[in-house]
This record gives C-alpha cells, sequence and structure tokens, in this order.
C-alpha cells in the first residue's frame, strides 16, 4: 500500500492549488445498493476503476443498524460524494471516481481503500473483532477521517469504540506544524465548520457543549497521522450543500480543502 502511495507523490505534486469556486454543477469493487441518480452519483460499481474512491465505513450504530436507510453511517450520502469528488477532480490530477463505495469493518476490500470516511462517529459501535480489523488497517497504512460528531455525549461513545482499536494510544490535538495541514493547502484558519442546520440558524455549533472546534489525531509510530478527528464540526454537511444557497460558501471552500489535505496525505504517507 504504502509503495503504491509513493508512486501517486509526482501525480498530487501537480495539483492544481488554485482558489476554490462554489462548486455548484452535477459532475474496484465495493457493495452498492440499486438507486436511481444522474450520473456520477450514487456508488460506484465492479466497473469503475480509479485511483482514488471515496469510501464510507458501514459501522453498526446505537439504533442497531447497518443496512440501508437506518444506519448513520449513510448520512449525507450521496451529495456529499458527489460534490467533494467534483472538487477533487477539478483541483487535483488525482484519477478519482465519481459515486462511491462502502466497507465494513470485516469486508475483504477494507484494504484496497488508503482512505476511509466515517460520519456520525457518536453513534458507532466497533465491537472487538471490528476494532482489531480497523487497528490491522491503519497500522498497515490505512488512513481514516472522522467527522460530525458533537458535544461531551457523543465524543464518549466515539471514543469507547476508538480505545478497542488502540488502547494503548493517545488522541492528541494535530499540531500547526504537521504535514496533514500544508501538503496541499496551508490550512491556517481553524474555524468551526456548521452543519447547514446550525448555519441556517447563525450558529456554528450544533450541542451547547460543543462550540470548540477540534482536529485531534492519532499517530503511529513513525509519527504518520492514522486518525485525523473533526470534533464538532460537519464538513460532510459543508460538502454535501456546496449548491445550497443557504450554506456558506466560505465554510464549503474550507471543507474542501481539508478533505483534499485528508485524502493526498493518505495516499502519499
Amino acid at each position: 500500500m504504502k509503495t503504491d502511495r509513493r508512486r501517486l507523490m509526482l501525480i498530487v505534486a501537480l495539483a492544481v492549488a488554485v482558489a476554490l469556486p462554489l462548486l455548484a454543477q452535477f459532475g474496484g469493487r465495493g457493495r452498492r445498493f440499486q438507486r436511481s441518480y444522474p450520473p456520477g452519483m450514487g456508488w460506484a460499481d465492479e466497473s469503475v476503476r480509479a485511483e482514488f474512491f471515496f469510501t464510507r465505513l458501514a459501522y453498526t450504530d446505537y439504533g442497531g443498524g447497518r443496512g440501508w436507510g437506518r444506519g448513520s453511517w449513510t448520512t449525507d450520502w450521496p451529495d456529499a460524494e458527489y460534490h467533494f469528488m467534483q472538487g477533487m477532480r477539478r483541483l487535483t490530477m488525482l484519477d478519482a471516481a465519481q459515486g462511491g463505495r462502502y466497507v465494513s469493518p470485516m469486508d475483504d476490500e477494507l484494504f484496497e481503500y488508503p482512505w476511509i470516511y466515517a460520519v456520525e462517529v457518536g453513534n458507532w459501535i466497533l465491537d472487538e473483532t471490528e476494532a482489531e480489523r480497523m487497528r490491522e488497517y491503519l497500522l498497515r497504512g490505512g488512513f481514516l477521517m472522522v467527522d460530525d460528531f458533537h458535544g461531551g455525549y457523543e465524543w464518549a461513545a466515539f471514543t469507547d469504540s476508538m480505545r478497542r482499536v488502540f488502547p494503548d494510544r493517545p488522541i492528541i490535538e494535530i499540531p500547526e506544524s504537521d504535514e496533514v495541514l500544508h501538503v496541499l493547502y496551508d490550512l491556517d484558519q481553524r474555524i468551526q465548520i456548521p452543519g447547514i442546520r446550525a448555519a441556517a440558524n447563525g450558529y456554528t455549533y450544533e450541542r451547547a457543549d460543543g462550540k470548540v472546534p477540534y482536529w485531534r489525531g492519532i499517530y503511529d509510530d513513525e509519527q504518520r497521522l492514522m486518525v485525523a478527528i473533526n470534533f464538532n464540526m460537519d464538513l460532510g454537511d459543508a460538502w454535501e450543500h456546496a449548491d445550497d444557497p443557504r450554506y456558506p460558501e466560505p465554510m464549503t471552500a474550507l471543507a474542501y480543502r481539508f478533505g483534499i489535505n485528508y485524502v493526498i496525505y493518505a495516499m502519499t504517507h
């Protein structure tokens, strides 16, 4: 996996680091559900070939569901995938697929995807076997981005499962000097990225005890970031509503920059 990523260094070095416009247009393997969406939306089937896929982690949640229409892991699908991948295709030279994919911790194809996105992790439950698989994935070079969870209660639920994955590795604040914040865009703005409901009501937070945003992470022994933790933020909503005039364009642009940096970092480290 690491050797393949190094091969991409020359490609991503050519990324088009231009100002982000408001992205308002439609534009492996992996299981999928049959739904009808415009081209580029929905799940990318087995016939699609690309260097990078937007891949969701399908997990069991506190509602007891991992299936379609019940799992928290499906939040913002498919618009978040669609708009974010349009940005990835426009702003970098990475061969990014249209459409998304998803894997559970126990799927054989887990190790085929260098970057995995887990949303609403304040609701997730990883059992010991799933945690062991996620630990293997991350230590073998995988990257997990978690997003859209808020406040002390959801933090506790997230860390309850995360401690099963890494009982001996601390969660720390990502330092401003970390390469993940500079691999393409220099991300010096630590601004809370809100969900659309909060933004429409003039707020940037969703919980009374979630007013402060945090960019946290878990590192391996070589100080490679394995887990990027976006706490008290909702980048998925910023991607999903990129073409919605109710959502602030500067927040969408910042969410794109963070997401793209995470992907480029995951593909090259």
